[in-house]
């Protein structure tokens, strides 16, 4: 990262999502020279891979509603614990 984004781990998603989208649309204009390309896709996949830790994060704390046989919610449990 350079000396005007701050260091990864303190990124919330949204910003680093930002900061990619940002990239993207460089990169996508075609105007930016080969070399800085190749930096700014690095920077970008270390944004992705960023966003993809704080989503699965994210994840494993959802709950999911258990349902009983006619459909009806009974409980909720932590996403990632098997259904009983």
């Amino acid at each position: 990262m350079d000396a005007q984004t701050p260091e990864l781990d303190t990124l919330s998603f949204e910003d680093a999502l930002r900061e990619l989208e940002t990239i993207v649309r460089q990169l996508e204009s075609g105007e930016v020279p080969l070399e800085d390309s190749i930096s700014l896709y690095e920077k970008g996949e270390k944004l992705r891979q960023h966003c993809q830790k704080r989503l699965d994060a994210a994840q494993a704390r959802i709950e999911k509603i258990v349902t009983g046989p006619d459909g009806t919610p009974v409980s909720t449990q932590p996403f990632d614990t098997p259904e009983r």
